[in-house]
């Protein structure tokens, strides 16, 4: 089974103050630790979370994303292509209120057949995709 990996995961696992910082670590630490699970994110996610880890979290924490976390995920690069869908279906879709990095990743987990993602953000269930941990 694959899982995408989404910021708002990332992120909480590194905030300890975040409310689901403990529900995250859990899960990451049984079920994402599970060899057979493939955890995969794309590139638009790793800057999104770099950015967003260091201007609110400092230099330590983004050492621990780039150098404990992000290497159990595989990352893909956004290609031309997929790029230019999500830039599509972010525009007809402004008013859902999801961000252009949520777009890129719906529209990646289709083009990958993915169901599940590691995300607290909601817009995922409602684009019809499965999210974990259950908050």
């Amino acid at each position: 089974m694959t899982v995408f990996v989404d910021t708002a995961a990332l992120y909480a696992l590194l905030d300890e103050d975040d409310r689901f910082h403990e529900q995250v670590v859990a899960w990451f630490a049984s079920v994402g630790a599970d060899p057979d699970l493939a955890l995969v994110t794309h590139s638009y996610v790793v800057v999104e979370a770099t950015a967003l880890v260091h201007r609110r979290l400092g230099g330590r924490a983004l050492r621990v994303l780039q150098d404990d976390l992000l290497p159990a995920v595989a990352v893909a690069f956004v290609d031309e292509p997929l790029h230019r869908r999500a830039v599509s279906a972010y525009l007809a879709g402004l008013s859902r209120g999801s961000s252009f990095v949520d777009r890129v990743s719906f529209e990646f987990m289709r083009d990958q057949a993915i169901t599940t993602a590691f995300t607290l953000d909601a817009a995922f269930s409602d684009e019809g995709f499965t999210i974990v941990p259950s908050t």
